[in-house]
Order: C-alpha cells, then structure tokens, then sequence
C-alpha cells in the first residue's frame, strides 16, 4: 500500500479525535505577511477541517471522502468550502487566494507538481504557510523514550513493507526556495499546549499512517510495536496530563509581479 490517502481511508473519526490543533498564533503571524486585512484562503490537505477553522473563512481541499465527509460537519457552509482535490490539482481558478495553508501535510505532497499549482493560485505577494508539529509532545520522560523505540520499529516495519516514505520535513524550506517559486521563503517555531492521557497518545500513534497501513495489512497492536507504547502510557499517563507541542512554521512568499 504505498498511497497515503488509502492509508488513511477509514481512520476519519480517529485522526480528528487524537490529533492535536494547532496554535491560534499561526493565523497572528500570517496575517502580519499578508497584506491583506481579510485573506483568502486556501487549505490544502486539509483533513477533517481542525486546522481550516482557524480562519474567518477558507476552502478546504481534501482528497479522502471520509475526511470531507467529517469536514462538512464541522464547518459551517456559510463560512467554508470543502471540495475534492489534491495539493497537486485543486481545481481552483488562477490567483484566488491570498493564503494558501498546509498542516501536517506538506510532507505528502509532491514538490514538482505541488508548488507550481499553490503558486498557481496565489495572488501576488501571497503567502504560502505549512506548518507541523514535531513528535512526540513533551509529556513525560519514560514516555518519550518509548514513543522513540516505537518510531524506530514502525519505521523499519513500513520499509520492509515498501510503504511509500512522507518526505523529511527538515527539507521543506530546501526544496520551496529550489522549486525558485518563491521571492522569499523562511521558518519560525511557535508552540502548541493541549492535554491528553494514556488512551489518547495510544490514539495518536495509531492515527499515523504507517499505523494505519500495517494495520489494514492485518498486522495486531502488539507487531506494530503499539501494545508497549500503550504499556508504558498507562503506567505513566493515567490522568490528563498537559502535553507540550513545538510548531515549525515555513513560509513562502510569491513575488509581488
């Protein structure tokens, strides 16, 4: 199974309950780029639509169904759109946004294809925000280092199952400034503070893709590498407790032409 969309396919409910929402200072920091008092936005890959709502207004693109189907719910109709569409192909007129977003998706899309379509779209001067959150949040100690052994066994599972890799994050400022797309591209950190307890990080790791994949492989919790992560939660994270995230934040502003 190498097509991220199918890995995803029937998680809808799971990945908006387990998956954290980012910080309001995004929507600060971007309209101080923006020349524009009331933006426009684009919000690609956008999932069950958490992220979306950090706008006034904006159209969601989502190619999962399910993920559409929960955006529709959440988003008020007179305030979003949410349409069928890839980062790759939005179906989106020329010059029709002013922000075009990206949370904890950038990673699945394919730069040669991706970044000339949000260029496409993006009016002069626009801006070209994508932002994820490094994992694991800082929780507990025992926590973290379990979530590592647990990363590295899944990471080594999806190789030996020919899962199609996301792209390193780390080379997202890279690769926008090499596409030559952009007049000027940056990355800033802001930081996220949600809570959670043993069910949810067991939740959150399961929400990711190779999770996901093994899963629909037949794989059970326990070859995954879930069943000790879930283990070491429970002993640790029997209550609520505050999770801290880090956001790292590129943006990409296209020429004023």
């Amino acid at each position: 199974m190498t097509d991220s969309t199918e890995r995803f396919a029937g998680f809808a409910e799971l990945y908006d309950r387990a998956r954290p929402k980012p910080p309001a200072d995004i929507v600060e920091l971007v309209r101080q780029w923006v020349d524009v008092e009331d933006p426009d936005v684009v919000d690609l890959g956008a999932g069950t639509g958490g992220a979306t709502l950090l706008w006034d207004r904006a159209i969601a693109v989502e190619p999962s169904a399910d993920m559409r189907e929960l955006a529709h719910q959440r988003l008020d109709p007179a305030r979003f759109q949410v349409v069928d569409g890839t980062a790759e192909a939005t179906g989106l007129p020329d010059d029709c946004a002013d922000v075009v977003t990206a949370s904890q998706a950038l990673h699945w899309f394919d730069p040669a294809t991706a970044f000339p379509e949000i260029a496409r779209i993006l009016r002069p001067g626009g801006v070209f925000v994508a932002f994820d959150c490094d994992w694991p949040p800082a929780v507990d100690r025992e926590v973290d280092a379990a979530w590592a052994e647990f990363e590295a066994h899944l990471r080594g599972m999806e190789q030996e199952h020919d899962f199609q890799p996301p792209r390193a994050k780390g080379e997202h400022v890279d690769r926008l400034r090499a596409s030559g797309l952009f007049a000027h591209v940056t990355e800033v950190c802001l930081h996220g503070k949600e809570s959670g307890d043993a069910r949810r990080l067991y939740e959150l790791a399961l929400s990711q893709s190779g999770s996901m994949g093994l899963r629909k492989a037949g794989y059970s919790d326990e070859q995954i590498g879930l069943a000790a992560l879930h283990e070491v939660a429970n002993r640790r994270l029997p209550v609520v407790k505050t999770w801290w995230w880090t956001y790292r934040v590129r943006l990409a502003v296209t020429s004023s032409r």
